[in-house]
């Protein structure tokens, strides 16, 4: 089969379509639509900080203004359709691919033995910590890091505020034993994973060869198009060669090669997408003309370097940088307009004064204001105004 080249523009186009983010935004949502937004897009990403809203919150609200935090704690602590453990880092998952993460929990469990880190918070009597805490959920129900009691051994600190017993509980979340069932201030709340993963998920296993067709697969299928290394980095934990291996065997099955243009100067990319991909392009539809602000662990900028070379867009999230040597600011959104990062905005939800801050704005390179967009970008932080439950709005 011929190699198929795909414009930089369809590109784009095809990675905004599959991550939802091409639809009209104020269409109804239900429960049932949200659950089917987050199977399209794979997973959302968890995250504490709460300067504007909470990742995960902006994540979904920028693909529908309907969008309410609560109809995502109703999918995930009453009805078990998802549940939180770690990708790349930690997110939401629908639950129906519970079963994939039994191959992950067995590899956390033996890097974590070998972490020097993990067990020196643990401390020398590892296996007695975590059996105590082990026991204490399955006596006592669900339980939060600050209802055990904890003590440390000398010389033993806390790390990232983890003491031996909270350090036992992510231990035995991370590795399957326990789930969170619900988060109280956004701390969470551990369980006995039987206790709250559906029992029909408990004792499916996929083979080796089954994990990695299903993570390969359900990557592309949320990628569009992606080489084998951008297969391999979307779960989060798939080996590259294991990647590259499968990417061979589909070739000219269920999948073909393709070259796809950059949008940075570099050369295109051979990469693989869906065997019928030159039908589905034909099909993208336009991208909606609302402007957005994107979450900064939105999945289409997650990819940093993807995002370089698919938009020209260099995205840095700076929350973690001193002050002094940013470029931007704390907490800085890309400014989304159709199939292209317009700029970038720094927001701040003042919740004292209920007000929404714009720290300031920035356009990228060669792109205009004008009357239209500047309008477009009033609209959005109008919206945003409405979702933080802000009453105005601050311009510096």
């Amino acid at each position: 089969m011929m190699m198929l080249r795909i414009t930089n523009i369809q590109a784009r186009r095809l990675l905004l379509y599959v991550q939802g983010l091409s639809e009209v935004h104020n269409k109804p949502l239900t429960r049932e639509n949200l659950y089917d937004l987050i199977v399209r897009m794979g997973f959302v990403q968890v995250d504490s900080i709460r300067t504007v809203e909470r990742a995960h919150h902006l994540t979904l609200m920028s693909r529908n203004l309907y969008y309410q935090p609560d109809m995502l704690r109703a999918l995930l602590e009453d009805e078990g359709l998802l549940f939180e453990n770690w990708t790349h880092d930690a997110a939401i998952i629908p639950t129906q691919w519970y079963p994939y993460w039994q191959p992950r929990f067995a590899q956390v469990r033996q890097r974590i033995a070998q972490n020097k880190h993990w067990m020196g918070r643990l401390g020398v009597d590892a296996q007695q910590v975590v059996e105590r805490v082990r026991q204490h959920v399955r006596e006592h129900g669900p339980v939060m890091a600050r209802n055990l009691s904890e003590t440390r051994a000398p010389g033993v600190g806390v790390w990232w505020g983890w003491g031996p017993s909270k350090t036992a509980l992510e231990y035995l979340w991370r590795t399957g034993e326990l789930a969170i069932c619900r988060r109280v201030n956004f701390h969470k709340v551990y369980d006995l994973f039987e206790r709250v993963i559906p029992e029909a998920y408990h004792l499916q296993m996929p083979s080796e060869t089954d994990y990695i067709d299903w993570a390969c697969q359900t990557a592309l299928d949320r990628l569009g198009c992606a080489t084998p290394s951008e297969l391999a980095a979307f779960w989060g934990n798939l080996n590259l060669a294991d990647a590259r291996a499968w990417c061979k065997h589909q070739a000219g099955k269920t999948i073909r090669e393709v070259l796809v243009e950059s949008a940075d100067g570099s050369a295109p990319r051979q990469s693989y997408a869906r065997h019928d991909i030159d039908v589905l392009l034909r099909a993208l539809p336009a991208p909606t003309s609302r402007v957005r602000f994107l979450s900064p662990f939105d999945p289409v900028i997650r990819d940093r370097k993807r995002a370089l070379r698919l938009f020209n867009f260099d995205y840095r999230f700076e929350a973690f940088v001193p002050a002094p040597q940013r470029q931007y600011g704390y907490y800085v959104l890309p400014i989304l307009e159709r199939e292209h990062f317009i700029g970038r905005i720094d927001l701040k939800c003042d919740r004292q004064t209920k007000t929404l801050v714009v720290n300031g704005i920035w356009f990228e390179p060669g792109v205009r204001q004008s009357k239209t967009r500047n309008e477009q970008i009033a609209k959005e932080l109008e919206r945003y105004r409405v979702f933080v439950n802000a009453d105005t709005i601050i311009h510096p």
